[in-house]
């Protein structure tokens, strides 16, 4: 099977692949205009992945695309002119996209009582989506509200797109190993809506699949 054919068949594989290099690559792209523009194409790219990862599931493409499209344009404003007002609406779209991905792969994995192994891969990346989205979410309320997360270095700045997306990936696990604190209402409340989200996630959308496929298998 070639790759191409592949992506068609497993959208959800390409993205969660996708998804999993950026963190991979993100560091070396922080601190520099090049490496920031890199940044941006490459988020870009996840969001293109992501619609496309839509169109596969009963969510409406219409919806994501509109949702996507504003937020390419303000990344790359936002990479050769960023300021305060760009960075947070910027980030409450790419919120916003990033949920509506991750709602629409929960209503593709949950719309029968089979396992196919797209599905299995969807479970990862609709996680990771969901940690995108919440990091985006930090990004706006340390807009809104400055100083909402400290970090034991360097705790008088801002915190960076890395550390936040750290700090979503370990509240959605709840492995809290992350050194980013929030100390403001605002970064409680969202950090805490985190918080149940990747409880309820565990508990409703993993338990499920498993459950499905150990039936499955003894069938």
């Amino acid at each position: 099977m070639s790759l191409v054919a592949y992506a068609r068949r497993n959208p959800s594989a390409i993205l969660l692949v996708v998804q999993l290099l950026g963190v991979l690559v993100y560091p070396a792209m922080e601190g520099s205009r090049p490496g920031r523009v890199a940044f941006e194409i490459l988020g870009i790219v996840v969001l293109v992945l992501a619609v496309f990862s839509v169109r596969a599931t009963p969510g409406l493409t219409w919806v994501s695309i509109c949702l996507g499209i504003p937020a390419v344009a303000l990344s790359l404003v936002d990479a050769f002119n960023p300021t305060d007002a760009v960075i947070a609406i910027s980030g409450i779209l790419h919120a916003a996209f990033y949920f509506y991905a991750a709602y629409s792969l929960l209503r593709y994995m949950l719309s029968d009582h089979d396992v196919s192994v797209d599905e299995l891969f969807a479970t990862g990346a609709t996680f990771t989506l969901v940690a995108w989205g919440f990091a985006y979410l930090y990004v706006f309320v340390q807009v809104l509200v400055p100083g909402s997360f400290i970090a034991a270095v360097d705790p008088g700045n801002d915190r960076t797109w890395m550390e936040l997306l750290f700090l979503s990936f370990t509240t959605l696990s709840s492995t809290g190993l992350s050194d980013i604190v929030p100390i403001t209402s605002w970064g409680r409340s969202v950090v805490m809506l985190e918080q149940l989200a990747g409880l309820g996630y565990v508990a409703m959308v993993v338990s499920r699949l498993v459950g499905l496929t150990i039936t499955k298998r003894r069938t």
